[in-house]
């Protein structure tokens, strides 16, 4: 038998279970890529029908009508109106609440309409259930006109019968209802009726659609005229139209639930949900709620990361002396232990510490608690020039500003949201937390309150607390400077509160593992060679006078060989091309109370800011004769300068994490930052401004400390 292949475009509204259905339906046959012309994620993915059809799932952004109002519900009007170039859908699952029906049937019935082949996929029927709400499903199929299909991804529940409702309706077995939901023709009869003379195969309801969205469709110049003087000729009104529709929707919607859903319990319910959210979003409890739940997020990466830490580095110490003690002394022998260990111990070193961080994060979301975050803090928000939708990318910030500026585009305000993507790469992402763990440990002291209270917690928590403030000054400063007029409204739908599911939680604290290993440990790998060739040839005949000086000497003193072998690796490195280049920006960062070895890692955390903490590790191995018992963290902690002090001194600490907060050391957010603003000019600004932030910041903070 042939192979034949459909095209199945997936809609509803936001939170209606969409991303789950998708999930379960194309498993790990999924593509990610953007639509044509904007900057939108376009999710596709291959499933099998059975009897020899394959099938195309496409995952339209969720829209609530068919009145698009972002450049996402934009994407799906295009195409449910056959209006995109690419994406050209043979059926339509729509995919609908079931617990809060009413509100998702608007969509359903715009699209019945538009004379689509469609299912209907009910989820959440659990919940429905729970709420004491029945669904008589034959009814409200008959009452449709289309098949309804109740399914459960999450349990794998209804998805054979989805299947094979497609499937017939892919084969023309069902048929889009010969009725309107609504006698769409009477909206406006006489230009319905002479634009269905020019397009003959529209619908009634696409017909009004194009009568007042045909600017924005792929029509020739002819037809596009023809169709304007319809319009003016019927001196067509738009808004008029629209809500003479959605009315009338509501009324046809109203009956049909009637009909067709009872409540076992019509006197209003006291939900958990509600009661939950009378403490959580509390204007005094539910701030005090969110800075304890903040507090316990960062307490748990010290309380839990601190054993597997210790394990990995030990690890990673003993391979370096076992190796040191067994293998040759050559130059590969040296590009192995400071090259290549010291490299993947800078990686894997931080993998628990992110991998708690994440799946805590995930589990917030999975909860429906992130949503409530983004209710509460909307009014602070609208002080700064942003709005409640801006909490969501800022919070992913902690993350990763790479999707977080990605998510902005949810931001219908233009001003709100390049307000956002400028003020998001402040917010202290997971590489930055490599940086502040390794100095945290060096400079605060393990000092317990109350026995249970870490203060290397409290200053972690506060560096977070930090980079949100110095986020909403920027943003409120920033307003003044972008004359953008444009009103918005914070419209979100409340998630209902679920138990996290930690099969999901932890593939995402897997994923994020090996993205963090792979992805950025690629580069620290890079570098972390890089500089053991930087920091072990240097220009000219430096590094042969240097090995003749110290030959002469030890001849000279053999008695003081252990001190004279020191100090030969120092002058090695210093005169090595790493050494040369940090003592040439030396004299700018000394006032921040760095040396030139902070001044190395500073030029290539540029690559990625994590890569600081392998900078470190390559330039003291390098430094050290390859045989000694030291972790990192004690190294650094030995560290001195030129002058006999300490360089990993309280001042010198603090202000190099204010630095690593505030800086804008992420090519990788520059790009997505022009990607997004098509243009270079904001990056440039991000660049100037965050680079010159941390500098006068770090420099208050170290000359107050020292």
């Amino acid at each position: 038998m042939a192979t034949n292949k459909i095209h199945i475009a997936l809609v509803g509204n936001p939170n209606s279970g969409k991303t789950s259905l998708f999930n379960n339906l194309t498993g790990l046959n999924q593509k990610v890529g953007n639509f044509p012309g904007v900057t939108v994620d376009k999710k596709s993915g291959e499933l099998d029908l059975g009897m020899g059809l394959k099938a195309e799932l496409i995952d339209l952004p969720g829209s609530y009508s068919l009145y698009p109002r972002r450049a996402d519900e934009w994407v799906s009007y295009r195409v449910l109106m056959n209006q995109d170039t690419e994406v050209k859908a043979d059926v339509v699952v729509i995919v609908a609440d079931a617990s809060t029906l009413k509100r998702n049937l608007l969509f359903v019935s715009q699209i019945i309409d538009l004379k689509i082949p469609a299912v209907l996929a009910l989820t959440m029927m659990d919940v429905a259930r729970k709420k004491d709400i029945i669904i008589d499903l034959k009814g409200l199929e008959r009452e449709l006109g289309i098949p309804v299909v109740p399914v459960n991804p999450r349990k794998n529940k209804g998805i054979d019968v989805l299947k094979k409702a497609v499937e017939a309706t892919a084969k023309h077995q069902y048929r889009p209802p010969a009725f309107d939901f609504i006698p769409n023709k009477n909206l406006a009869t006489d230009a319905v009726n002479e634009v269905k003379e020019i397009l003959p195969h529209l619908s009634d309801y696409a017909a009004i659609h194009h009568l007042i969205n045909h600017e924005s469709f792929l029509l020739n110049a002819e037809m596009q005229d023809k169709i304007e003087t319809i319009e003016q000729r019927n001196k067509v009104q738009h808004t008029r139209i629209q809500a003479e529709e959605i009315m009338q929707r509501y009324q046809r919607i109203k009956q049909i639930v009637q009909n067709t859903i009872t409540e076992e319990s019509p006197v209003k319910k006291q939900l958990i949900a509600e009661k939950l959210d009378r403490v959580l979003l509390h204007r005094f409890w539910g701030y005090a709620i969110l800075l304890t739940v903040l507090f316990l997020l960062f307490q748990s990466i010290f309380w839990i990361a601190q054993y597997p830490m210790d394990m990995i580095e030990l690890f990673f110490l003993k391979a370096s002396n076992w190796f040191s003690s067994w293998l040759p002394d050559t130059l590969l022998t040296d590009l192995f232990i400071n090259g290549v260990l010291a490299g993947l111990s800078g990686i894997f070193v931080f993998v628990p510490q992110i991998m708690i961080l994440f799946g805590l994060i995930t589990i917030l979301e999975e909860t429906g608690y992130m949503a409530r975050i983004g209710f509460l803090t909307d009014k602070i928000m609208r002080k700064v020039g942003l709005n409640g939708k801006s909490v969501m990318p800022m919070i992913s910030g902690f993350a990763c500003a790479v999707p977080a500026i990605m998510s902005v585009r949810n931001i219908e305000n233009q001003k709100e949201r390049l307000l956002t993507i400028l003020v998001t790469p402040l917010m202290s992402c997971s590489a930055r937390l490599p940086v502040y763990t390794i100095l945290i440990a060096l400079v605060i002291p393990k000092t317990y309150f109350l026995g249970f209270l870490s203060l290397q917690g409290l200053v972690m928590m506060g560096l977070y607390v930090f980079s949100v403030v110095i986020a909403l000054v920027v943003s409120y400063v920033a307003k003044r400077f972008i004359k953008l007029k444009e009103k918005s409204f914070f419209i979100l739908e409340l998630p209902l509160y679920r138990h996290p599911r930690y099969k999901n939680v932890v593939i995402t604290m897997i994923e994020k593992a090996k993205i963090f290993v792979f992805d950025a440990g690629k580069i620290i790998m890079v570098i972390s060679l890089l500089l053991w060739a930087l920091s072990s040839y240097g220009p000219g005949n430096r590094i042969e006078k240097v090995n003749t000086e110290y030959a002469q000497r030890l001849a000279a003193q053999p008695q003081n060989a252990e001190l004279i072998e020191k100090e030969k690796q120092t002058a090695l490195l210093q005169n090595s091309y790493a050494g040369v280049m940090g003592q040439y920006i030396e004299p700018v960062i000394k006032p921040l109370g760095y040396d030139w070895k902070i001044g190395i890692a500073l030029i290539t955390s540029f690559a990625a800011r994590e890569v600081f903490v392998g900078t470190m590790a390559t330039l003291y191995s390098v430094d050290s004769d390859g045989a000694d018992e030291q972790t990192l963290r004690q190294k650094m902690h030995a560290a001195v300068k030129s002058d006999g002090t300490k360089v990993y001194t309280l001042a010198t600490g603090v202000s190099l994490m204010i630095f690593y907060l505030l800086a804008m050391q992420c090519m990788s957010t520059l790009a997505i930052v022009k990607r997004e603003t098509r243009s270079w000019k904001w990056p440039i600004i991000q660049l100037v401004y965050m680079t010159g932030l941390a500098y006068i910041l770090s420099l208050i903070a170290y000359q107050l400390l020292k």
